[in-house]
């Protein structure tokens, strides 16, 4: 059974495995604060529909409350521990089945095994408060074993935690002109690649969101990072088939076991 891969733009994915709905990191937003979607049409309804949904940290442009809201009622929802306390306004969302989760956390729907992961990145709900929260990765194990990276740096553990995977969502960029401490850039992506030797990657998280009246501030950085991130995995994991897909499109990976 082949595994499904749908990028909405930004983190917000779709990974349908097992019969299962799978979305990360749900951004159904024109607009937040002081981002502007810049590409890509808004996520569908189609995009709201899933099983289960993963929030890999507290950032508003990943645990974004509105879009949860538009979940349908008994949707499961894995949060960092400590989220309903960082973020009040998820304490309203009682139509969800809410569920905090640390690194070392398992969880099954279905057939699908749900492992969660460590990430190298400020866990805080900036500018708000002291509360902290992890930031996460998942790794979904059904026909295939597919790892969404969430938003992280490269960390020396990474492909030992993560384990073998067939395919890796990788963040390739950001939302502004620089990426700080916690982030990789495409080269660095690609570095992971390199180390985590799946057999498919899909580039996230770049060529969406950018700050209104930035536009002309580096461009570069919202326009490359996608093409950035396939020559730079050429050259350092070459055996990977890279899919840099566009806003909305899928890929089917026939995965062999």
């Amino acid at each position: 059974m082949p595994v499904e891969i749908t990028w909405w733009g930004h983190a917000t994915s779709t990974m349908e495995d097992s019969n299962i709905r799978v979305l990360t990191d749900p951004l159904f937003a024109r607009r937040l604060a002081h981002l502007r979607r810049r590409r890509g049409a808004l996520p569908p309804p189609v995009a709201w529909r899933a099983d289960l949904t993963l929030v890999s940290h507290l950032h508003a442009d990943h645990l974004h409350v509105p879009s949860l809201a538009r979940l349908a009622p008994g949707t499961r929802v894995l949060v960092p521990r400590g989220a309903p306390r960082a973020v009040p306004a998820l304490r309203r969302l009682t139509h969800l089945d809410l569920a905090e989760v640390v690194p070392g956390d398992e969880t099954s729907v279905g057939d699908l095994r749900v492992r969660v992961v460590s990430a190298r990145h400020d866990g805080r709900r900036l500018p708000f408060g002291p509360h902290r929260s992890p930031a996460l990765g998942y790794v979904l194990e059904g026909e295939a074993r597919t790892y969404f990276a969430g938003d992280t740096g490269l960390f020396d553990a990474m492909a030992e935690e993560v384990g073998p995977v067939d395919v890796a969502l990788l963040p390739v960029g950001g939302w502004g002109p620089h990426l700080g401490e916690g982030h990789l850039d495409a080269e660095r992506a690609a570095q992971a690649l390199a180390r985590l030797a799946p057999r498919s990657a899909v580039p996230v998280h770049y060529g969406t969101y950018w700050p209104i009246g930035l536009d002309g501030v580096r461009p570069h950085e919202f326009h490359a990072p996608g093409d950035d991130f396939v020559r730079h995995a050429a050259a350092l994991a070459p055996q990977v088939d890279v899919h840099r897909l566009g806003h909305g499109e899928s890929v089917r990976l026939e995965v062999a076991r």
